[in-house]
């Protein structure tokens, strides 16, 4: 794992040598728009013959620098979608002049007020309502070539009466400090649930649903689709609502996914605070149950740490101010442990390099970020609390977009 294999780094290499361009905003005439390029515009033709019929839903907002990549990641696949939809919804760039270039369908939406959740709705309603497997891709990830026919496998294959989902193992390939740091805690979170063969959450990035599941799931009474419009963290909770009609969800051992980092702690902060403050929504309403216990104990795991850090806090400042502290050589072997397990951990991230375990033996990056993460978890549930008082709900997904200047 360390270093990409021949075949990851030239599919990697083929699906970015595209790099696309920003053209002119898309329609403001407020009406969706649907566009489905000839046959005969195919980049090639599929070298795999799909038994189930596969489509994949792109739901896009201001993507115009990345959606090419992530197109040309699809035309690359061993086995071809059976269709692709681009829904650029609310695009003031030219991210749907893009995706046009491309043989897929473009649904354009004007800006939706339930965002994400409606634009997938939609267009799983008019495109993707009878097909046997759902797949859904962020517009700045990009799928190596072994991704569709991998999880057609998946889903056909002995466990498939019960899959409901599988969510692709996400890396990230920028060589920035906080890319990397973002690209260790993802090596941590995948080797986990490969580990326990389930997952809570079926990242909408890139995953792949067993699509009776959410038509049986879009016939309740309290969403117009699969998608829930309450929740701020969709994904989270359409996963619990398979899990909850007794199927799997899962991530995948064999496909990995390529997207983007946050590239500011401000961005990194608004990204955090969207899906902690969701999550912690969504708890509250769902109660502690057997689906649910393991996430209660990561948020209480988590309280714990924000707790034990004001704890040492206070504890060197009181010391100090009354003249007792006293330094013992016992200490530093807290910290040679906690080197020691970054270490392992670094050694476990994919395409790793000599940064990133440097990065893992430094301790104090590691140490910082886990402080920042201390703080989202502190600020969400004050946000939440602070939600209940006064009744007024932050948008979130604004202020993502708002943090990460799109």
């Amino acid at each position: 794992m360390g270093g990409l294999t021949t075949f990851e780094e030239t599919s990697m290499q083929s699906a970015l040598l595209r790099t696309p361009t920003d053209t002119s905003g898309v329609s403001g005439n407020g009406a969706s728009r649907e566009t489905t390029p000839a046959l005969g515009e195919a980049r090639h033709t599929p070298t795999h013959q799909g038994i189930l019929r596969v489509v994949v839903l792109v739901p896009a907002y201001n993507e115009a620098a990345s959606i090419g990549a992530t197109l040309d990641g699809l035309m690359l696949q061993s086995r071809l979608a059976d269709l692709v939809v681009v829904v650029p919804n609310g695009c003031t760039d030219g991210t749907a002049e893009e995706a046009r270039k491309y043989p897929v369908t473009v649904m354009e939406l004007p800006r939706l007020e339930h965002r994400k959740s409606e634009a997938l709705n939609r267009a799983w309603a008019q495109y993707a309502y009878d097909a046997d497997v759902l797949v859904c891709l962020d517009a700045d990830t990009v799928l190596p070539p072994n991704a569709l026919e991998a999880w057609e496998r998946e889903f056909a294959g002995r466990r498939s009466a019960r899959l409901g989902g599988s969510s692709s193992k996400f890396t990230m390939q920028d060589p920035g400090f906080l890319s990397r740091l973002q690209k260790a805690e993802f090596a941590t979170w995948t080797d986990t649930a490969l580990r326990r063969r389930e997952t809570s959450v079926l990242a909408g990035t890139g995953c792949a649903i067993n699509n009776a599941v959410l038509r049986e799931i879009a016939a309740r009474d309290d969403r117009e689709g699969p998608w829930v419009y309450t929740s701020q963290v969709e994904d989270f909770e359409l996963t619990y609502r398979i899990r909850e009609l007794g199927y799997i969800c899962q991530v995948s051992p064999d496909v990995r996914a390529y997207t983007d980092s946050m590239k500011t702690i401000k961005a990194l902060w608004g990204q955090r605070m969207k899906w902690q403050v969701g999550t912690v929504e969504d708890l509250l309403d769902l109660g502690v149950n057997r689906l649910t216990l393991r996430d209660w104990g990561q948020q209480a795991m988590g309280l714990l740490g924000v707790f034990l850090k004001a704890l040492w806090i206070a504890v060197m400042v009181l010391s100090l101010a009354l003249g007792v502290f006293k330094f013992i050589l016992f200490w530093w072997l807290v910290p040679v442990l906690f080197v020691a397990l970054d270490i392992k951990r670094a050694m476990r991230i994919p395409h790793r390099d000599w940064k990133d375990i440097v990065l893992a033996a430094a301790f104090f990056p590691q140490e910082l970020f886990m402080w920042l993460r201390s703080g989202w978890f502190l600020a969400s549930w004050c946000a939440v609390l602070k939600t209940k008082i006064t009744r007024q709900r932050i948008d979130r997904w604004e202020a993502q977009y708002t943090a990460e200047d799109i």
